[in-house]
């Protein structure tokens, strides 16, 4: 099996935090390093595509600020110029010389993609750049059509179409040079009549203070230029795209395909009643799905075992029922060929000690199989040990009967506190007190020490009894379960031998450990077993439990 993340590990009280691999704070997104570099490439994705964008949307409108600042500018010096060469001499008012101003702007000013339109002082136009020179722009007009031919319904509704379209330019046109005709510049954008977007500037031209006309510029190549521009974005959005592309598949490739896998590998514990998965590749990973790899290891490993030690406690239950059964039923099928009184009484006593012994072994297996749902049932708590134990020596001292074994209980004057479960503990030092009273002779006594140690399992809990000890060699064995060692006189049956086996397992689920010792120190009285307990300390106020 690979190793066992530390979030697949038992959730101990007062289990210090998992160490992780220092990353750089950069690199983590809520904690997750592949949260990171799933946003990360997203982001950088869009910031590529949206930036692209802004950048156009900003020189457009920057193009247009220009080209109409440009055109502001040539009109105006254009005003100028017409305002003092193109004047009609020998008039009482100034009037415009509409020829001397046509053939000035044809010898002198018709630069390509613009063009000049001049207007009276009525509105009227009376000269177009594109009426006094040659470059006149335009479109391949159709071949001509055969003499007598029918005019086709779609080319008169464009026709319709086009002159209706003429129509609403001339009149945005006619509205700019009124406003112009009243003194003030214009500045518009709008759609000539092939229906590209030009920039135009409206320029009143003035003698003095004196308006003779106005003068319109336009420049008709900024849908050219915009398009140019569009075609610059293209190269943004395909690495976008690119990188989103690239984005999903590694999603796909490290997510998705991992995910599955896991997926996969669990159907499979399923199906075909596997008993874990193992998936070392993934497992490797430094990333949520190793960890989520490592976990679902962990899981089907604990299972597995789990799986095991039920097969193996039900097997023991078995036998251990078996073995009353079997002598009570011996004793049913001898008691009608008894002959005596005597003998009848013998049979009775023995039917009713496998009963008391069949009675103590359902119980004691019930909590046992009860013990795991509690554990995760109650929630963890710090405890007072010393009032712990107090009240459990407390209840044996008031309820002893002559002739029993007293309890006496050493503990430090300060508490000591565990995080843990009170119910569970408990339950662990009435074991192993019972257990000690039942080995202790006559006169004896047990001993219950609370003291603390250095280590990283500071308090510990002895239980010490002035009993015949443990055989070295069963030392390990006595924590195992249904195993009884009876001393001479003791009551058949009275003990399960599932007492240390619940003691072990709840002191190892409070993070603990504990141990069978014999003793033989004269100053302490003599021989006898001791249990020994060790459990983690509540930890200090300020660090996390």
């Amino acid at each position: 099996m690979a190793s066992v993340t530390a979030t697949a590990k038992a959730d101990l009280p007062g289990a210090p935090e998992p160490e992780e691999t220092p990353w750089r704070p950069w690199f983590r997104f809520g904690g997750s390093r592949l949260g990171a570099f799933i946003l990360a490439l997203n982001l950088l994705s869009l910031l590529i595509l949206f930036g692209g964008a802004l950048a156009l949307n900003e020189w457009r409108q920057g193009l247009i600020e220009a080209r109409q600042e440009s055109l502001t500018v040539q009109a105006e010096l254009l005003g100028n110029v017409l305002g003092e060469l193109g004047i009609s001499r020998g008039v009482p008012t100034p009037e415009l010389d509409v020829g001397e101003a046509a053939k000035w702007l044809r010898d002198n000013f018709v630069p390509a993609g613009q063009r000049v339109r001049l207007y009276d002082i009525n509105g009227l136009p009376v000269i177009d750049s594109y009426e006094v020179t040659e470059n006149i722009p335009g479109r391949i007009l159709p071949p001509a059509r055969p003499a007598g031919a029918p005019v086709p319904a779609d080319l008169i509704k464009k026709i319709d179409r086009d002159a209706e379209h003429k129509r609403l330019v001339e009149a945005e046109v006619a509205a700019e040079v009124e406003r112009a005709l009243a003194g003030e510049p214009q500045t518009t954008v709008r759609r000539n009549e092939s229906g590209d977007r030009v920039v135009s500037v409206s320029i009143p031209i003035r003698h003095v203070r004196q308006v003779l006309g106005v003068l319109t510029l336009e420049a008709g190549n900024v849908d050219e230029i915009l398009d140019d521009q569009r075609r610059a974005l293209v190269p943004f959005a395909l690495v976008a795209l690119a990188v989103n592309l690239s984005a999903s598949l590694l999603l796909h490739l490290f997510v998705a395909r991992p995910i599955r896998r896991l997926s996969a590998a669990a159907d499979q514990v399923k199906l075909q009643r596997a008993r874990a998965i193992s998936l070392p590749d993934l497992e490797e990973r430094k990333d949520e799905i190793g960890d989520l790899a490592r976990s679902l290891e962990s899981m089907t490993d604990t299972l597995s075992t789990r799986m095991d030690a039920i097969e193996r406690f039900a097997a023991d239950v078995s036998h251990e029922i078996k073995n009353p059964l079997t002598s009570i039923r011996s004793a049913l099928e001898t008691l009608p060929l008894v002959k005596t009184d005597a003998q009848r009484e013998k049979l009775t006593n023995l039917l009713q000690q496998d009963v008391r012994r069949l009675d103590r072994l359902i119980t004691d297996i019930s909590n046992a199989s009860r013990l795991d749902a509690e554990l995760s049932r109650d929630r963890p708590r710090a405890i007072d040990l010393n009032r712990l134990l107090g009240d459990i020596v407390g209840v044996y001292e008031t309820t002893m009967r002559p002739g029993e074994v007293p309890v006496r209980l050493e503990r430090p004057p300060h508490g000591l506190k565990v995080v843990g479960r009170d119910g569970p503990l408990g339950q662990v030092f009435r074991n192993l007190i019972d257990n000690a009273r039942s080995f202790s002779p006559e006169g004896g006594e047990v001993r219950v020490v609370l003291e603390e140690v250095e280590g990283d399992l500071p308090i510990r809990i002895r239980v010490e009894d002035q009993g015949p000890g443990i055989p070295p060699e069963n030392l390990e064995t006595v924590f195992e379960r249904f195993y009884t060692s009876r001393p001479k006189g003791a009551a058949f049956g009275s003990n399960s031998g599932l007492g240390l086996s619940i003691v072990r397992q709840i002191v190892e689920a409070h993070g603990g450990r504990v141990t069978a010792t014999n003793r033989a120190d004269a100053a302490e009285g003599g021989a006898g077993a001791r249990f020994e307990i060790v459990l983690p300390a509540t930890p200090p106020a300020g660090r996390r439990s």
